[in-house]
């Protein structure tokens, strides 16, 4: 058949029209190009969006979004002052800062995930996601940015709570703006490819996979310093954190917003101090460490999701419910 003859019609029916027929394009299943892989992943998010707000009114949305961190950082904070007094003052601007980068991170990482589970299990649609025509990680990585974006809302709310009502140092003029934007674009990009990578699990698994992304991000926020430094946990698991592009990325963000802040990697200690015999990175060191790490999360993603979603493919796993 050529490129501009319609499909023959069978016996007894009348003729095919198709708007706009040109024939097969071979580009089509391939995504159609830069362009078309954009155009599916701005559709990705949105819906991402819409299906993550419940499709409710976008006040009430926000107001349970970020009540959540908010009402975490709280916590933390009336336990760090019944625990250490006012001598633990000093570390109320490091956990709030922890706090309120952790719910973009449990929502990156677990929401790709989800996505998958959620198109899988409960709304049983990811069959006709994967056989259209955008790249299938495209679509799954737009609807994680659009929880990466919920979290992020959190995370404004939840330094804001800090600075008005905790009382958290904060000087507009001394932030290091170059240093935040450069760690927080760097950050998003290792956020993702962690959630690439537990998607690539959750692809082969079957029962109780719902539980899989908490879990996962539950281990990453006792080696990434959100709360508390690395000093104080063994060295062996500091020499993990240390592997870990979050780790990296929560004490950049913490050295721009607060420079005279506590270091959550270096420290009194600190498996840091002991290989490198500096008492805290500093910010080049921390940006080149977030770039390195990162990218070889991202390499990983790419790889691990390629052949998960091969093997999916040729055992049929993108057709089936589990039933978890």
């Amino acid at each position: 058949m050529s490129q501009t003859t319609p499909p023959a019609v069978p016996a007894g029916f009348g003729p095919l029209r198709i708007p706009g027929w040109a024939g097969f394009d071979p580009a089509r299943p391939e995504g159609g190009g830069l362009r078309a892989h954009w155009r599916g992943f701005a559709t990705a998010v949105r819906i991402g969006w819409a299906t993550e707000a419940n499709w409710t009114d976008p006040l009430l949305f926000f107001i349970y979004s970020v009540a959540k961190p908010v009402s975490a950082a709280l916590i933390l904070v009336v336990m760090l002052e019944v625990i250490g007094g006012a001598s633990s003052r000093e570390y109320r601007s490091f956990i709030v800062v922890g706090s309120a980068l952790w719910a973009m991170v449990l929502s990156g990482v677990a929401g790709l995930a989800w996505s998958i589970l959620e198109d899988r299990e409960r709304y049983r649609m990811i069959k006709y996601v994967y056989v259209s025509p955008s790249i299938f990680l495209v679509v799954m990585t737009g609807r994680a940015v659009a929880r990466v974006a919920v979290g992020a809302m959190g995370a404004l709310i939840t330094l804001a709570v800090g600075v008005v009502l905790l009382g958290v140092p904060f000087d507009p003029l001394r932030i290091d703006w170059l240093l935040l934007a450069i760690v927080t674009g760097l950050g998003l990009v290792a956020i993702v490819s962690i959630g690439v990578i537990l998607g690539a699990i959750v692809m082969q698994t079957r029962q109780e996979a719902w539980s899989y992304p908490e879990a996962v991000a539950g281990a990453l926020f006792l080696v990434s310093g959100a709360v508390f430094p690395l000093a104080v946990l063994p060295f062996a698991v500091q020499l993990v954190g240390l592997l870990t592009p979050l780790a990296w990325w929560i004490e950049g963000s913490r050295r721009a917003l607060f420079p005279d802040g506590i270091s959550s990697i270096g420290g009194p200690g600190s498996a840091w101090l002991e290989l490198s015999g500096t008492v805290e990175p500093s910010n080049l060191v921390t940006v080149i460490a977030l770039l390195v790490t990162g990218a070889a999360g991202t390499l990983a993603a790419g790889l691990a999701f390629r052949a998960s979603e091969r093997r999916a493919k040729d055992r049929g796993l993108l057709d089936q419910t589990t039933g978890s």
